[in-house]
């Protein structure tokens, strides 16, 4: 049976894709088909090469499996009876971290250059039991999927807001309902991302200090993140704002106009919720 929450996400999914649809119907029965297909191409590809996708945006190289932080990845995988992922880096000095795969077999976790010199072992334990949860609770493949989808959503409204600029569309071939389409559908990929993303960082923060039995490693880790992320801010590019969801805390953390859309919970709530969990 789907648990409750795996009900919410299928949901969300799918109005991420009838979005899409909606979209396309504006350009009539064969603007809807192609929607249609270029949607499954979407959630297939999503599937199958979701990981890879971020993984390149970000000029991730991977890690040697005889370094030490692979062997800490690998002892916090063995508590949590899951496969080791593979390991990746980061060129930021931006301190953040995200975990992605479509499952624990095909899973990888990926540190910034930044995070590694911020964090002591502990608190990269912290970070690491964090992620590890991710990828137990299949959040990676769920995150990925809709940042892929979210990605797609917000390109088409900006071709489509262009096109209208230039005069792509007239005002009897539905100009004003398209411009507002546009507009809406990115806020609306956004509020669903939010609502997705917030609910799964509660749950791996719990997680992640059951599996390594330590609440303080984590809560130490989110403090130093948080502050780090207001000096050295990710650079802000399309790519990089609809796969902000990934990251272990907001990369955008001084951009306070990006805060109210934050896919992250507010650092503060989540440590209050770590403050009372059980071990």
């Amino acid at each position: 049976m789907f648990s409750k929450n795996q009900l919410k996400t299928v949901a969300f999914l799918a109005t991420l894709t009838g979005l899409l649809l909606l979209i396309g119907s504006f350009w009539g029965k064969n603007g809807l088909l192609i929607a249609f297909l270029f949607s499954i191409i979407l959630n297939f590809g999503s599937y199958w090469f979701s990981d890879k996708i971020v993984l390149s945006i970000y000029r991730a190289k991977k890690l040697d499996r005889s370094s030490s932080l692979y062997g800490i990845v690998r002892e916090i995988a063995q508590k949590a009876r899951i496969p080791t992922p593979e390991v990746y880096i980061l060129p930021y000095k931006h301190s953040n971290a995200f975990a992605t795969g479509r499952s624990p077999k095909h899973s990888a976790i990926a540190f910034t250059e930044g995070i590694l010199k911020l964090l002591n072992k502990e608190e990269l334990k912290g970070v690491i039991s964090h992620e590890i949860a991710h990828i137990k609770n299949r959040d990676t493949l769920i995150q990925t999927t809709v940042a892929t989808i979210a990605g797609a959503i917000a390109y088409i409204a900006f071709m489509i807001r262009w096109a209208a600029i230039f005069g792509g569309f007239d005002e009897d071939d539905g100009l004003i309902e398209r411009l507002i389409l546009a507009i809406l559908a990115p806020l609306i990929a956004i509020i669903i991302q939010l609502a997705i993303s917030r609910s799964r960082e509660f749950l791996a923060d719990e997680k992640g200090v059951k599996i390594l039995q330590n609440r303080e490693a984590l809560i130490s880790a989110l403090a130093k993140l948080e502050k780090n992320a207001r000096k050295i801010p990710l650079q802000q590019t399309s790519l990089t704002t609809t796969t902000s969801n990934l990251f272990i805390v907001n990369p955008f953390s001084k951009q306070k106009l990006i805060n109210i859309f934050s896919t992250h919970p507010p650092i503060e709530e989540r440590i209050k919720r770590l403050r009372n969990i059980k071990l």
